[in-house]
């Protein structure tokens, strides 16, 4: 189910048409207009009323929003999307979904069935690529770089830090001859 085309907008559509278009769509569509009208036409307006609301309520949270685009955008082949039958249906936000936002929806790969979904090269590499640009990753290589180039900028400066305060002589000579000063005290 495209909500954009739910709420009659566009992909680049704004709060507030978001919001104008909810509004009109809930008027039309909401339960208590329809109460003296027939079966069908009830349970028909029922029902939009509810992807109406579904759809607002992804589509006016800009987390939700944005984690709908990617997972939509990326085609609009219906195939690429299946009913969810463990969301529960409408109202359901907990399911394995990945990110507490369950919509009934899940996300399948063409050609593939859903027991060898992440199974190959191409998913274990995106695996891979997903958790190695993660904020946590990033900040804890970094972090690591800091440390080991302190350790080799500390390192190679022990040196230089010893023959400006030595000149003449370097590390191992001076070394050298503590020891032979040590051998002629004993």
């Amino acid at each position: 189910m495209d909500h954009y085309r739910v709420l009659g907008l566009s992909k680049n559509a704004t709060r507030d048409d978001i919001k104008e278009a909810f509004r009109n769509l809930a008027v039309k569509y909401h339960p208590d207009k329809h109460s003296q009208s027939s079966n069908t036409v009830r349970e028909n307006a029922t029902l939009r009323f509810k992807q109406v609301s579904e759809a607002y309520e992804i589509l006016s949270d800009d987390r939700k929003r944005a984690n709908y685009d990617i997972r939509y955008s990326a085609t609009n082949n219906k195939n690429y999307y299946s009913n969810n039958s463990r969301a529960g249906g409408y109202g359901n936000q907990y399911n394995n979904y990945g990110y507490g936002y369950g919509y009934g929806y899940e996300y399948k790969r063409p050609g593939s069935s859903s027991s060898n979904v992440g199974d190959g090269f191409v998913s274990k590499l995106e695996i891979a690529l997903r958790f190695l640009t993660t904020r946590a990753f990033l900040l804890n290589a970094a972090f690591a770089g800091a440390l080991l180039g302190g350790m080799f900028v500390i390192d190679k400066s022990k040196e230089a830090i010893w023959s400006m305060h030595n000149s003449g002589k370097s590390f191992e000579a001076a070394m050298e001859s503590i020891e032979k000063a040590r051998a002629r005290k004993d």
